[in-house]
């Protein structure tokens, strides 16, 4: 078998972050001698994570069994993902924020044996619906835990509370027209319904204007998936929102942005 070198493109700040979580988590249950030190495990789960490599590929550049490269990876993943903050905690954040921007994503999984509930019909594939909340830079600021792909992203977000906390909170938010009906502090553009005169120039107006604006959170959704992983989730739908979470956990670590 062939081997050569790669890169991850992620800082040593990342790496020596999950690797003191490895070495917490081996000292408070005083595990036995391990394969990897803590190091070569959290280089081996980011480059699953970063660069989606597959445990047969990982198992070989780290001289380990597959099953050793899924239990290091699985275990770096909960660490990561319960140490992530939830909605309440990150509000903290985002009502000092000058307006925040609501999107939604689906993040394709393969075909499962309950298919119906993760087959989203406007994506015309299977997958999973992760609401993501950006600031007015279009940086990611927080992911929501993940539901099934046929979950319109209005549904969602009331589902995970993210509409009644944005409005208590006050804070301005711009959305797209799947959102319409959303009320509260969320604001999506003019949309033209059937049966109806056309947008008046002003309504026009507003909507580029608003279009400006909420095209700055596709940049968040797309740092999401820079996270090559995301590409295409090949394991359990279920373990989607531990995934989600640990990725924006080392997202904010690398970004460096909210330490502390």
């Amino acid at each position: 078998m062939l081997s050569y070198p790669s890169t991850i493109s992620l800082s040593s700040r990342t790496l020596n972050h999950l690797a003191d979580l490895i070495r917490q988590h081996r000292n408070q249950h005083r595990s036995r001698w391990r394969r990897l030190d803590p190091g070569r495990q959290a280089l081996l789960a980011l480059a699953h994570l970063r660069n989606g490599d597959t445990y047969t590929r990982l198992a070989a550049g780290f001289a380990v069994g597959v099953a050793t490269a899924w239990r290091y990876v699985q275990e770096a993943i909960v660490l990561l993902a319960a140490v992530a903050e939830d909605l309440a905690t990150a509000m903290r954040r985002i009502r000092q924020l000058a307006y925040a921007i609501l999107d939604g994503t689906l993040i394709p999984i393969d075909r499962v044996a309950d298919q119906k509930p993760y087959y989203s019909g406007k994506h015309k594939r299977h997958g999973v619906n992760v609401q993501v909340i950006a600031d007015a830079a279009g940086r990611l600021v927080w992911a929501s835990p993940a539901l099934p792909g046929s979950a319109h992203d209005l549904t969602a977000a009331r589902i995970h509370g993210i509409i009644e906390a944005l409005t208590s909170a006050d804070v301005m938010t711009f959305a797209d027209k799947g959102y319409q009906g959303a009320r509260g502090s969320v604001r999506t553009p003019f949309k033209r319904r059937r049966f109806r005169p056309k947008l008046s120039r002003r309504q026009k107006t507003v909507n580029r204007a608003h279009a400006r604006i909420r095209a700055r959170g596709e940049r968040a959704i797309a740092t999401l998936k820079t996270w090559k992983i995301l590409a295409k989730l090949r394991c359990c739908p279920r373990r989607a929102t531990a995934i989600v979470q640990a990725i924006l956990v080392l997202h904010h670590v690398e970004a460096n942005r909210y330490a502390g």
